[in-house]
């Protein structure tokens, strides 16, 4: 057996018994909070769709590639009370600034839908997953809304014999089996709380544990099943200038038994049309990133990861590319009012 397909199997054998992480990673979550928190759909007054493509470990032959496609929004939310009708003003001021945000009011109670279409895959391995989702919000007080959100749905683990190269000849069941191939459900959960400053929650991910099988030859099989996946992620929302935004934020992730990984961001927003940041991965890597509004209803971000891991002789860092439209903006919004 060639080495390459000797490294994915027991790439295999880790995420059957839980070892690593089962879910893809993402660094521009602080863009798309929804991709790990249910509760974050509808918190706007439009249908936010976010599709995102990263390529991880460029250089190294079959590194993670994943793919996705997310949408949501508010569910019978026509109009907020608490929402000027229009965020354009006179040419040089700043429709996001000092007195946008000290005239904030938390939210009407209201529902939020979405979906959300992950498709992840390292070397013959592939995960395909998609989930509806539904999530309730309701103001605590004149500034601060909380909102509770679940998903459910399928997800498909799938092993691609055509990428397994072996030197010799080796029996079928090797290779071969369809045991791996099964559709399981998939449920996440999450709450979060929000206001013109601060935002935080608490998620999970893949929260009901479903059993992983497969036969590596024909006296051995592999068993295993997927592990939650828990975040936790809060940050704050500092005005510095008028035209000047500083949104500092970190967050903690937990898959047992691996250890508890922790990241720090930092996003810089100018006139809520320019943004640049940068994130460190505790003993994994660093990566910035950069992005922009194309008028009101499309943003563009682009992030780029070095790896500071064991990997760092091999990789040739990671790409990661996210493109979004906002829907129904009938308020003109270039940015988002609860979520940067």
């Amino acid at each position: 057996m060639r080495k390459k397909t000797g490294l994915f199997l027991g790439l295999l054998f880790m995420f059957a018994n839980g070892i690593a992480q089962q879910k893809p990673h993402y660094t521009q979550y602080i863009q798309n909070q929804f991709i790990l928190n249910p509760a974050i759909a509808g918190i706007e007054m439009y249908a936010d769709v976010k599709i995102s493509h990263r390529h991880q470990w460029v250089g190294i032959d079959e590194g993670p590639v994943t793919s996705y496609f997310t949408m949501q929004g508010p569910l019978g939310r026509v109009k907020d009370k608490n929402i000027p009708t229009t965020l354009r003003m006179p040419k040089g001021d700043n429709p996001r600034g000092q007195e946008y945000w000290d005239n904030y009011k938390s939210s009407d109670a209201h529902h939020g839908w979405g979906i959300q279409v992950v498709k992840d895959r390292t070397g013959p391995l592939s995960n395909l997953s998609a989930q509806l989702t539904y999530a309730y919000h309701m103001p605590l007080n004149d500034i601060f809304n909380i909102s509770a959100g679940i998903g459910a749905g399928i997800s498909q683990l799938r092993l691609d014999p055509s990428k397994l190269n072996f030197a010799t000849t080796v029996d079928p069941a090797v290779y071969q089996t369809n045991i791996i191939n099964k559709i399981r459900p998939d449920f996440s959960a999450g709450i979060y709380l929000y206001s013109s400053g601060l935002f935080g929650g608490i998620s999970a991910q893949q929260i009901v544990p479903s059993k992983i099988e497969f036969a590596d030859n024909i006296t051995r099989t592999i068993n295993g099943k997927t592990v939650p996946h828990f975040f936790a992620l809060a940050g704050y929302r500092l005005l510095v200038a008028e035209d000047i935004n500083i949104i500092p934020s970190v967050m903690v992730k937990y898959v047992n038994p691996a250890p508890v990984q922790m990241e720090a961001n930092v996003k810089v927003q100018y006139l809520d049309k320019f943004w640049a940041g940068a994130s460190y991965r505790h003993k994994d890597g660093i990566a910035g990133m950069i992005g922009m509004v194309v008028g009101n209803n499309v943003n563009i971000g682009y992030a780029y990861d070095y790896t500071t891991s064991g990997l760092q002789t091999y990789s040739k860092g990671t790409h990661e590319v996210l493109i979004g439209f906002y829907i129904k903006n009938i308020n003109g919004e270039s940015c988002p009012r609860n979520v940067w």
